[in-house]
């Protein structure tokens, strides 16, 4: 055996030379060690496999809470705000996390709630009513005004309980010196302020008994500020209690945003009110150039207006399924409008032409100068004849007769300038007879004249005085051409216009005006009155419209438009045309036809009007369901009782006026 440990003796030690040796077994002298070595280990083994899968429960149950903690945070991260319980843990660190992760989740879900519907809504109204339904339950407050600067002075605009009924709103305004301290303070210091209160102390905002009914102890002044950091108004919350720091620095991080969505809506609120003045603006400069179509532009969008709603609240028919939302009302409104703007481009001696002769002025008064010459010339021969011995009284009665053949014929003209319904070919052979008549130029018709008229003179040359002329004739000078080339009235115009573009821009030929068939108008004039609707898709065209609104130009543009399509500008048949553009057209016509301001024509009576557009709907120029709902609606004859003359208002058969109507198939 090797012994496991050796011990040797010195012999100086013991006064010997003595060495004692003594060897143990390593087996015995490790047996006690190996067996407590063996006891450990199987202990710690079965310790380990005891509380390992208990550890790892427990490992697991806090991974879960955990892992919960880190969706709802990610969740959090994606903005998704999902109303779930918070997860629970019996590991108080874990669970106010929990709670704190579910209590930052619930504020910026109210945040985001209240700062997206904020921006969200259009009307401004109904604005300042969501701000209060979602700041009020944020903060925890029972109730909530908000206070708007105007003039110089803080004016409450909105009061609502948390439970959503309104308050009066006639309340005092706000003073910087206000009695209610709090309001005071943030006030002067333009900062938001949350403390305790007594209910008499909303006395001087008149809220003390809102405050009593409510059992109120606290508030949060939240002064509100644009972008200018200008104090534009005032949120005041009322709680219960005294409010807590965390509610009065969420009612101030809500402050911000709907200061600017209040300050954003103001603005979009005064420019939309702005746009409205322009738009009357126009239209009134319209009617006041034009002394005999005051209030054309006004009486048009009441009755487009009047024919949309009656198809907006039509249960059966072909408009059961039509609505408006209210930006297509408003594009409407803003297209009727200006359906007449291009009117502002018409000379006024077309748009006002009340006789055929009229330009700047009416030219009749030429003609009966030159009829009063020809008088005067028979005069001076009778004068001639008495000197020359003649019958005295045979002289008088061919000059009396001359004067009445002349009183007669200028009689005639003036009939023939007035303008009727139609002009027969007799009349206008007469007329041609008439003007051969001539009278004596004895001075130079070249002086005095604009720049314009010498050019219109130029290729014609100077008569030699005296110089004949004839009573009525169609001159050179009276053709004025055009003298540029508008973009709109060519064949490949951007806009679609199909025109025919007469060869001049006026004719004001005596005889081709008095030979005017039907009207005042001559077929250059008449292009010239319809070329304003041109002029109107070109200015509207132009205007940067917001999204809402750029249906504006095909609404104001499409009024003289045929279901056929035979109408202009652009010759849209039925289908090619919105509801709005085609209700346009029948409010149009239906005024014109039974205004009494204009020169050229009288009123028409009700129903002498309907039956007119009656055949106009046979003959597909407007829409035969749309007058028949304009018709039967009732929308006509209200306007009728509104703003005719009643002996124009009178009865009309409605079933056998619609019958009429019926489009030939």
């Amino acid at each position: 055996l090797q012994p496991a440990s050796d011990r040797f003796v010195n012999r100086s030690d013991l006064g010997m030379g003595l060495q004692l040796i003594s060897s143990i077994p390593e087996q015995e002298l490790q047996a006690e060690a190996r067996k407590a070595v063996q006891q450990s280990f199987i202990i710690t083994l079965a310790l380990l496999l005891v509380f390992l899968p208990l550890t790892l429960w427990l490992a697991r149950r806090l991974a879960r809470s955990l892992t919960e903690l880190n969706h709802t945070a990610m969740a959090v991260k994606r903005f998704q705000f999902e109303d779930a319980a918070p997860p629970s843990s019996s590991i108080s660190e874990v669970a106010e996390l929990s709670q704190s992760i579910d209590s930052m989740r619930r504020t910026i879900r109210r945040f985001v709630n209240v700062t997206g519907a904020l921006a969200e809504e259009t009307d401004f109204e109904r604005l300042q009513q969501q701000l209060l339904r979602l700041t009020l339950p944020a903060v925890e407050a029972a109730a909530g005004v908000l206070y708007l600067e105007h003039e110089g002075q803080l004016q409450a605009r909105c009061a609502q309980r948390q439970d959503g009924h309104a308050q009066d709103t006639d309340l005092p305004n706000l003073q910087a010196d206000c009695p209610l301290s709090l309001v005071a303070q943030a006030l002067q210091q333009d900062i938001t302020l949350g403390c305790a209160l007594q209910p008499a102390e909303l006395a001087p905002l008149g809220l003390q008994l809102l405050a009593q009914e409510l059992h109120l102890g606290g508030a949060i002044a939240v002064p509100l500020h644009n972008r200018k950091r200008e104090r534009i108004g005032m949120l005041l919350l009322l709680c219960e209690s005294e409010p807590l720091p965390s509610r009065v620095a969420f009612a101030q991080a809500v402050a911000n945003p709907a200061a600017m969505a209040i300050e954003t809506r103001e603005l979009i609120h005064a420019q939309r009110a702005l746009f409205e003045a322009f738009i009357e603006l126009i239209a009134a400069a319209i009617d006041a150039k034009s002394p005999y179509t005051g209030g054309h532009c006004e009486r048009v969008p009441e009755l487009t207006k009047a024919l949309a709603q009656a198809a907006q609240d039509a249960t059966d028919g072909p408009f059961a399924s039509f609505r408006l939302s209210s930006e297509e009302w408003e594009a409407l409104h803003v297209g009727a409008w200006l359906h007449d703007c291009g009117k502002v481009t018409m000379p006024d001696f077309v748009v006002d032409k009340a006789t055929k002769l009229e330009t700047l002025y009416n030219r009749i008064h030429e003609v009966r100068l030159r009829f009063e010459l020809l008088k005067r010339d028979q005069e001076l021969a009778h004068r001639e004849r008495l000197l020359a011995g003649r019958g005295a009284e045979a002289s008088r009665a061919q000059c009396d007769a001359q004067l009445a053949r002349l009183d007669d014929e200028f009689a005639f003209v003036a009939r023939c300038n007035i303008g009727g319904e139609r002009l027969a070919d007799a009349d206008r052979h007469r007329l041609a007879q008439i003007g051969q008549q001539t009278w004596l130029r004895t001075l130079d018709d070249r002086l005095g004249l604009s720049s314009e008229e010498r050019r219109r003179l130029k290729n014609s040359p100077a008569a030699a005085l005296p110089q004949p002329e004839p009573l009525l004739a169609d001159r050179p000078e009276h053709r004025v051409r055009r003298e540029r080339d508008d973009p709109a009235l060519q064949p490949s115009n951007r806009w679609g216009f199909q025109l025919e573009v007469p060869e001049l821009l006026y004719n004001h030929g005596e005889l081709y005006n008095l030979g005017v068939s039907r009207g005042t108008l001559s077929g250059e004039e008449r292009f010239k009155i319809n070329e304003h609707i041109v002029q109107t898709i070109v200015m509207l065209s132009k205007l940067p419209y917001p999204r809402h609104l750029r249906s504006v130009p095909e609404i104001a543009g499409g009024h003289h438009e045929k279901m056929d399509g035979s109408g202009y500008p652009k010759r849209l048949r039925k289908e090619e045309m919105s509801l709005p553009a085609r209700m346009m057209a029948i409010a149009d016509i239906f005024e014109a036809l039974t205004a009494g301001d204009r020169p050229y024509k009288s009123a028409k009576p009700l129903s002498v009007a309907l039956d007119i557009m009656a055949e106009m709907a046979a003959t597909e120029h407007i829409d035969a369901e749309l007058f028949a709902l304009f018709v039967r609606s009732g929308v006509a004859q209200r306007y009728a009782q509104a703003h005719m003359e009643p002996q124009h208002v009178d009865l009309i058969d409605i079933e056998a006026l619609l019958s009429r109507a019926q489009p030939v198939q």
